[in-house]
């Protein structure tokens, strides 16, 4: 559509301050400066906010897991589960993610061209693991080697496995082939693991360390995958820029990554997410038994890093068909810190943790048009957040891409 206005809503722009009553104009895609031409949109008693940024999500697990990776799924319903999760994504209001494991290039390369509706997406593609650790599902018996042939080349492919630091190089060079944009370890044990547990450490510094050279000389960062310090240590000590998870983070690490400028995405949604309904992700309830205490123990870790300076972002990690209500990792976090922190965390501080900044991420003059409208005040009542019907318009590069008006 051509240039266009948006009047009366009450803009919080991502900055951490204060709402404003502002008209936000939109021109080629980009926030212009005030008073510019166009069709004018009334948005009287809505509150504006920039387009949410998921740090943390698998469009690629839109299916039950174990089904997916056992060939008890056809390949156009796994398609058919992660498009659908991408426009779901794109009308709860997050119109850029960054994917940490389980699609392979061909679904950022549909999603950019148009052809399916679904928000901006960064992605790692397949997630780097030791063989035999966080990320391998195979069964027992099946050599490690045939892990690849559950790919589907062009839409998911959740982890490489490597034995040493050679391999390593070449997998994490082959990703980047596939169109990967940054690369994602597992550096301990998880929650939904197969074959590990959450005290375990994975990958060597060295091994570690080969991952950060690759990517640094493609001008771009390594996350990792991490629940413990150990773990964590590891990683800082590689040169990672990123943690996930973070759980048992004591205040010893958390200084080390505040003083290496190491960010932080915690994510709380896919713990509630599995002590609700563990079966609707398609896992055992083992896997229950393994996220009691981590909510707890998660929360510890936020306070923990935020007392230590730690940029901290926002990400829900959900997982299998049920993740159209990814908006209750902002209600979470609400209950934790204020409204306005965790909007800044989704909004500001991610685009930063994504290389994103000056391009997304606050309402500005200059910036990419992404932009939510919400049926009330988020600020005033964060359980908003969660229901995607309360996104009422999203405007994405400054298409409307939603109108529920």
């Amino acid at each position: 559509m051509g240039p266009f206005q948006i009047t009366g809503a009450a803009v919080v722009d991502g900055s951490g301050r204060d709402p404003v009553d502002v008209t936000v104009a939109v021109e080629d895609g980009r926030i212009a400066q005030l008073g510019a031409s166009g069709e004018r949109l009334d948005a009287g008693g809505l509150t504006m906010t920039p387009g949410l940024i998921d740090a943390h999500v698998h469009l690629g697990l839109s299916s039950l897991i174990q089904p997916q990776f056992s060939f008890r799924i056809s390949a156009a319903e796994i398609a058919a589960d992660i498009f659908a999760t991408a426009g779901a994504t794109l009308d709860a209001g997050f119109t850029t993610v960054r994917d940490t494991g389980g699609i392979d290039g061909g679904v950022v390369t549909t999603i950019a061209k148009g052809k399916v509706r679904g928000p901006r997406v960064l992605s790692c593609g397949p997630v780097q693991c030791q063989t035999g650790g966080h990320g391998y599902y195979g069964a027992d018996w099946e050599p490690t080697e045939l892990w690849s042939s559950h790919h589907v080349p062009g839409l998911c492919a959740l982890s490489m496995m490597s034995g040493n630091a050679d391999e390593l190089r070449g997998n994490v060079r082959e990703a980047f082939r596939r169109g990967a944009s940054f690369l994602k370890l597992c550096v301990t044990g998880g929650v939904v693991g197969a074959h590990d547990r959450l005290t375990d450490t994975q990958f060597t510094v060295e091994e570690i360390a080969v991952a950060v050279q690759e990517a640094a000389a493609r001008g771009t960062y390594v996350t990792v995958h991490a629940h413990n310090n150990e773990g964590i240590r590891n990683a800082i000590e590689a040169g990672v820029r990123c943690v996930e998870h973070g759980t048992d983070l004591d205040e010893a690490t958390a200084t080390l990554m505040a003083t290496r400028e190491v960010a932080l995405v915690p994510t709380f949604a896919v713990v509630e997410q599995l002590l609700r309904d563990t079966a609707g992700a398609g896992l055992d309830e083992s896997t229950r038994d393994r996220v009691l205490g981590v909510r707890e123990r998660m929360t510890e870790a936020l306070a923990v890093a935020k007392e230590a300076g730690v940029r901290i972002g926002l990400g829900s990690d959900l997982l299998g068909p049920a993740q159209g209500r990814r908006g209750e990792e902002l209600t979470l976090r609400a209950e934790l810190e204020t409204p306005m922190e965790a909007l800044v965390a989704a909004t500001k501080t991610n685009a930063e943790i994504l290389g994103l900044s000056g391009q997304v991420g606050i309402i500005a003059p200059g910036m990419q048009a992404d932009l939510v409208l919400w049926n009330g005040n988020p600020l005033e009542d964060p359980k908003l957040f969660a229901d995607p019907a309360n996104a009422v318009l999203v405007v994405q590069a400054g298409r409307v891409v939603k109108d529920l008006r």
